[in-house]
């Protein structure tokens, strides 16, 4: 696969990710979620007061995870309880890990063929 295609490869899915992850209190609300149980899992109301922050807020937040699938939520009774996704969970791990990964990089991403200080380096005499 090219460089600029492996690049672009889950892009815009990988985004979707960080930024519903990048706020302090949705990063709270997913790592407390992730602790419950389907039979374990929260309404706003217990959220909000695990949280420290309004019921408001916590809707607002599960808002943007629900965008991504992240949570889901199911009705019991009078109140929606939310949990994780595991299925999406997963998905999401592996995305941040494939955007975050280490790969040497090949002859294609060299420097020398977008840096004319380089290329003026390597023809240069000894």
């Amino acid at each position: 696969m090219e460089t600029q295609e492996k690049i672009q490869e889950n892009t815009g899915e990988q985004a979707a990710v960080f930024g519903a992850l990048a706020d302090p209190t949705r990063l709270k609300l997913v790592k407390l979620l992730c602790r419950q149980h389907d039979p374990d899992a929260l309404c706003v109301n217990a959220l909000a007061g695990f949280l420290g922050v309004t019921q408001s807020a916590v809707s607002q937040h599960l808002r943007v995870l629900r965008a991504i699938g992240l949570v889901k939520g199911e009705r019991r009774g009078y109140h929606i309880h939310y949990f994780v996704n595991r299925d999406v969970l997963e998905k999401c791990r592996s995305l941040t890990s494939a955007a975050l990964s280490m790969e040497k990089p090949s002859e294609e991403q060299s420097c020398q063929e977008y840096c004319p200080e380089r290329r003026e380096e390597d023809v240069s005499p000894p």
